[in-house]
Parts: C-alpha cells; structure tokens; sequence
C-alpha cells in the first residue's frame, strides 16, 4: 500500500511567549535578540506600538488562514522583529490548520534554515519527505531528515510557561512522527528487523496511526523468522482504514497467513478480535506454522504401517532422512519394512517402471508417478545377468529385484539382482 498520509502533528500555539509593547511612558528596555528555543526569555517587549498592533492583530485572527497571512506579513513588515520565530510558528500552525502545504512546507523551510534545530519545522520538513519516497535516494533523504529531528528533539527544552503535560504531549508527538519516518526508511532498505523497532516506538505513542500501525505489520511479517505479531498489527490496520481500505490490507495480509499456517483457519477472529484490542494478544505468538515436508514424513510413518505405504511414499519419507533425528528414525522404519518385506534379501519385489535408460548391465527407471511424468530416474537396476537385448527407452516393464540401497537426494533407489519382462496386456 502506496498511500501517501502526510500525518505531522505541529503544537505551536501553546508554546508563543507573551508579548508586550512598550508605551512612552515605560521606561526603555532593550530589544532581545532572537535566541534559540531553549533559550528563548520568558517575556519580549516590541518596542514599536504599529508593530506591536500588527502582531496583535495577527495572533487575534480566528480565521486559520487569514492568521497565516496576516503573520507572515508582519514578519515581511518587520523582518528583524523578536516575535520573528513566534509570528513563523503561528504562520505555520495557520496553514497547517487550512490545509495548504505547500506554505506550510514553505515556512517551515525558513524556520530551518534560521534555526536548524527547530524540532516541530523539522517534524514538517520529515513528513513531506516521508510522502515523497519513492526510490532508495529519497528514502536516504527521510532518514537523514528523521534522524536530524530525533537530535533536535533530545535537545529541547520547554518554555517556562508551557506545562509539563502540555510538553510531555509535544515531545511524545515529535518521537512518533521521527520514529515512523525512520521505520519507513528502513523499510525501504529491507532492514526488517530496525523498521520493526522503529514503528514500535512510534505505534506505542499512537497507535491509531494507520500508516505506522500497518507498515509496523508488513515489517513483522517479512522479517525472517517472521515476528507473529505482524498479523495483529495489519488486522488492526484493516480496523483503522475503515470499509474503503479494509480489502487492500486484508489482500496482504491473508495470503501471508495462509501461507505460514497452512490455511486460513483462525484469520477472520484475528481480524475480528484486532478491532477491539489493544496490543497483540499472547496467543499470536502460538500460531502453528503449516507442516512442512520433513514434519509430514514424520506424520506419515506415525499415522500409517509403512509396509502399506506406496514406494511414492517410501521414496518422500527416505528422501526426508536428513532433517532432523525424528526423520531418521521414520526413514529407518521405512527401510526395515521394506527389507521386511524382501524377508531380508530371500523376496524379490516386482515393480512397473518406465526405462529411462538402459545398456547390458543396468537400467535407469522411473517407478513412481511423479519421476515418470518428470521422465527422471528414481530407481536404478543392476541385471542379475547381461542383457542381449536391454529394453527400449520409454517402454513399460516389470522389473524384479532386491532393493538394496537408496541415496535422499536427488533420490534414487538402488535394486540388485534384476530381471525385467514385459508388462502383459
């Protein structure tokens, strides 16, 4: 899912400094420079009454984006102003609210370039990015961008005059905004495992976001060993999109489960459950994988007599031996009840094959389905005695032997003390 959610959160208002002018009955004071965040004053004095009205009349405005303008005029009116970083923020916040980004990305740029750690025109300038990825190049530019507004955000410092509640939200705000470009970016990398952590910390702060809640799930699920958790976070991602997105997360989503699981057992109350939940609950984590080919050998040998097993099946168990000390002892039992079978090399079996190639002395044959449809060799027959006449390749025959021997892979099955005849009609 490619949707563009330019989500940043820029919480100005609150943090303006009050702002007086001086009349001429007030003695002179001298105007402040303008100083960076952490070290702003508590109180700025205007020293012009028209610059002062002006300004006022700006912070006044209830129209977002008459209050836009109006600030950036003061501050075009009034350029060395020390309500100039306060009139950019407010002009910030007033574009923001009437939903033109292209000023917003516009004043957000002059709040960098004359304080480089100005956090929330950091926090623009990252979403934007982040909407724009489209290659590896601009995502190393989200993540350079990211990682710039974690430095500026560590390094601020609140206002004197801004309560603590009202700082702690800002800064949880900022983190969320970073932390998910930065998952994004890493996302685009392939680097799982860091995406993963990075949404992490941004979905604990909110975990109503859409786009840092689903990518967070994509990034659990192709991370290798798969994080379980992953299908939670899409479900709940479905949850979040509403009706209209639902179906694209879901068109991940489920063929991902059915693929790990096997089928799609269990999928809709995960969806169902995510929309009330609030975090992955401890059962995700005990989602069974589908069996794989080496569990199902094992299965095989416990659920069946392999001496009523088909050589197809003997073939797939023996094939298996390898995977783990269970399929030893399953390809071990398959082996014994075949030579059980030979009554220890006294019996000789009697097999149809397809000859794939043959000279005097040997023939190569396809004995079970599979390896005659592939036209490859699954059985190879060492004759009892030469052949005048080896059979001709493509024919069906019956061979007669002992099954002596078999190599896993590629399989191959090793019979002495062969005969062949015709298959009669």
């Amino acid at each position: 899912m490619r949707k563009a959610l330019v989500m940043f959160i820029v919480v100005l208002a609150a943090a303006v400094l009050p702002v007086v002018a001086q009349t001429a009955q007030q003695p002179p004071a001298t105007q402040p420079e303008v100083a960076p965040e952490s070290q702003a004053s508590s109180r700025k004095v205007i020293l012009d009454r028209n610059e002062y009205d002006a300004y006022i009349t700006a912070l006044r405005a209830k129209d977002p984006a008459t209050k836009a303008f109006l600030m950036e005029d003061f501050v075009k009116q009034y350029p060395k102003t020390v309500m100039r970083a306060e009139a950019l923020e407010e002009a910030l916040a007033g574009y923001q609210a009437a939903g033109n980004g292209a000023k917003v990305e516009e004043i957000a740029a002059v709040l960098l370039k004359e304080n480089p750690l100005h956090v929330q025109a950091r926090a623009v300038v990252v979403s934007f990015a982040r909407a724009r990825v489209t290659d590896p190049e601009t995502a190393a530019v989200l993540k350079a961008e990211a990682e710039k507004g974690l430095e500026a955000l560590a390094a601020w410092r609140k206002r004197p005059e801004v309560a603590d509640a009202d700082f702690a939200l800002m800064q949880n705000s900022l983190s969320a905004i970073f932390n998910g470009a930065l998952g994004f970016a890493a996302l685009q990398e392939k680097n799982y495992t860091a995406a993963r952590d990075y949404y992490m910390k941004a979905v604990q702060i909110n975990p109503n976001s859409l786009e840092d809640v689903y990518q967070l799930g994509v990034a659990c699920l192709e991370m290798n060993p798969m994080d379980l958790n992953g299908f939670w976070y899409v479900a709940k991602a479905s949850y979040l999109a509403g009706p209209e997105g639902k179906s694209g997360i879901l068109g991940y989503a489920k063929p991902k489960y059915r693929a790990f699981h096997g089928n799609t057992e269990g999928w809709d109350e995960i969806v169902a459950a995510a929309a009330t939940q609030l975090a992955p609950p401890p059962e995700i984590a005990q989602i069974k994988p589908a069996p794989t080919e080496c569990d199902m050998a094992v299965e095989a040998v416990k659920n069946n007599d392999p001496a009523n097993l088909s050589i197809g099946d003997w073939e797939f168990i023996l094939s298996k031996r390898d995977c783990t000390p269970a399929n030893k002892e399953a390809a071990d039992k398959v082996w014994q009840a075949i030579q059980r079978l030979q009554k220890d090399g006294k019996q000789k079996l009697e097999l149809q094959v397809e000859v794939i190639a043959s000279d005097k002395h040997t023939i190569d044959a396809a004995a079970d389905e599979f390896y005659q449809k592939e036209n490859k060799a699954d059985l190879h027959v060492v004759m009892a005695q030469a052949m005048i006449k080896p059979p001709p390749v493509g024919g069906t025959i019956i061979v007669v032997g002992l099954l002596t021997d078999y190599t896993p892979k590629p399989f191959m099955f090793t019979m002495e003390k062969g005969e062949w005849r015709k298959v009669r009609k």
